[in-house]
């Protein structure tokens, strides 16, 4: 993709020609990350040239290389994300920006805020809405082990899970304030955190239809919400009584608020810089294409000002399952047993692997410096392209970096899960309806959201969880596989993309019979 437009907020920066060529920037940035610890990586990847197409094995060996040592995890990070900083630009009156200028120039506040207050008792105990039930209970440590044992989720999940059972005082976040860029997000944590009675900073896109369904959400929980208002043209709430913000009613509340994270990052920045407490920054916005790349970097840019002049942030953030990562031997080695455990269907796959389909999920084992084995699971799926990739990789970089300064990071990995985006995408959707033949679980939205954010409150309460800086890590990257809930992807016996379309095909059948 390439516009020569000069468009209005965090933007993708122009070339030598005037396009703004979102592969050329993507495919610079992961050559950056690279070039202090594998020159010949970057070479390669500067010579990518379709990277639409050419990204998917560069962004394996990124993962391989940092698994050379923690060193090298850590110096991607912090180069990739200097990179990203140094390249995209905020744009504004005609005027384009590096991103930590725009961060300092405009510091001047233009929202105001609301609060919303609900009027439910506080949820005590955790349940999950599964198949058409709801998990309370010793039913649900049944479940949650069962995921276990099927290869859906990794042993951490379960600890965690167990942990937040055994503790229900954890669900108590009344003392808890929570900034949640994309509130309204499918994915994010929004509505089971204000039924625990957290107080949320809520930045979402100023649609009204979308603050009157966050509102009605928030009436019906024991939370809060602060929720940003814009200024008038004197600079003043559309509302003031008394020298007071105040709304007769939620709808005149959600019909001037909400506040654009692509155009108002520094002031979304200074709304948040407002709260007097420590709080939990979550960025959990989506969008389809590269605007989900510019929604990564906006969000970035108020997390990395923000930590560098506050000690009392927390990080959080959802890492995708159909990505890169390094995993450890355990699921590399039950994905082999299912693998030689094929039986008559390895004489019918044999074939077909000659076009690549049926490939094993991991031909190789690898072994690190230390003499630790690991595997390297590839789920990336080139639907979703190399604009989703580098948004995924901001925020694992920002994990990363961050959490190596001393900030705490929460980034759990989320099983694949049934969203709009998905549905809307018919080779996904149905490939997703055909996962189970391969062993793969997905998971419906309103399951995900409750255990990813059971699981972020488990980060939070528990000082020995590696959400913590403190907790010793042998490779950084060992975050994201603690506690991952990956779907099966990763103990599954075939490589995801080989059997993709395998997948999709069986579940257009399925769905016609």
């Amino acid at each position: 993709m390439a516009s020569n437009q000069s468009p209005d907020g965090v933007c993708f920066p122009a070339g030598g020609d005037g396009e703004r060529s979102t592969s050329a920037t993507g495919r610079a940035i992961f050559a950056d990350c690279v070039r202090e610890i594998d020159p010949e990586l970057t070479a390669r990847i500067e010579h990518t040239r379709d990277w639409r197409s050419g990204y998917l094995a560069p962004l394996r060996d990124i993962i391989i290389s940092a698994t050379s040592s923690a060193e090298a995890a850590l110096s991607i990070a912090q180069h990739g994300l200097a990179s990203a900083h140094r390249r995209f630009r905020l744009s504004r009156d005609g005027v384009e920006y590096p991103l930590a200028e725009a961060m300092s120039a405009f510091t001047s506040p233009s929202v105001a805020s609301v609060e919303v207050r609900g009027h439910a008792a506080r949820e005590k105990d955790l349940s999950v809405p599964y198949r058409g039930r709801r998990l309370f209970g010793a039913e649900l440590r049944t479940q949650i082990d069962t995921w276990v044992k099927d290869g859906i989720a990794e042993p951490g999940f379960a600890e965690a899970m167990h942990a937040v059972l055994d503790n229900p005082d954890w669900l108590d976040l009344s003392d808890v304030d929570l900034a949640i860029l994309g509130a309204s997000a499918e994915m994010g944590p929004t509505r089971s955190l204000l039924r625990w009675g957290a107080r949320i900073h809520a930045v979402d896109l100023p649609r009204p239809a979308l603050w009157e369904k966050l509102i009605q959400t928030t009436r019906s929980t024991a939370g809060t919400m602060r929720i940003p208002i814009g200024l008038d043209s004197n600079g003043q709430p559309p509302f003031v009584v008394g020298g007071l913000v105040h709304a007769e009613d939620d709808a005149t509340v959600a019909q001037h608020a909400g506040a654009n994270l692509l155009t108002q990052a520094p002031e979304i920045r200074t709304w948040l810089d407002l709260i007097d407490q420590p709080f939990v920054l979550g960025t959990y916005a989506y969008a389809d294409g590269a605007t989900h790349a510019l929604l990564s970097m906006a969000a970035d840019a108020i997390a990395d000002d923000l930590v560098t002049r506050r000690d009392d942030i927390t990080l959080a953030y959802l890492a995708t399952p159909t990505d890169v990562f390094m995993v450890p031997i355990e699921a590399v080695t039950e994905a082999q047993r299912r693998w030689d455990s094929r039986g008559f269907a390895a004489l019918f796959q044999a074939p077909l692997r000659m076009a690549g389909q049926f490939e094993p999920n991991y031909p190789d084992v690898y072994v690190t410096p230390e003499g630790r084995e690991i595997g390297i699971n590839d789920s990336l799926i080139p639907q979703q392209g190399p604009n989703y990739a580098l948004a995924k990789r901001i925020q694992r970089w920002r994990a990363l970096y961050s959490r190596a300064q001393g900030v705490p990071v929460s980034l759990n990995l989320a099983p694949a899960t049934r969203t709009q985006s998905v549905i809307k995408n018919r080779a996904l959707s149905a490939a997703y309806a055909g996962a189970g033949r391969f062993g793969v679980e997905i998971f419906e939205p309103a399951t995900s959201t409750v255990l990813m954010a059971a699981l972020l409150v488990h980060d939070l309460r528990n000082p020995a969880s590696v959400a913590n800086p403190e907790t010793p890590l042998a490779n950084p990257m060992d975050q994201f596989s603690a506690l991952a809930n990956h779907g099966g992807l990763w103990r599954t016996a075939y490589s995801p993309r080989s059997v993709l379309g395998i997948a999709a095909l069986m579940g257009l059948l399925d769905s016609r019979s």
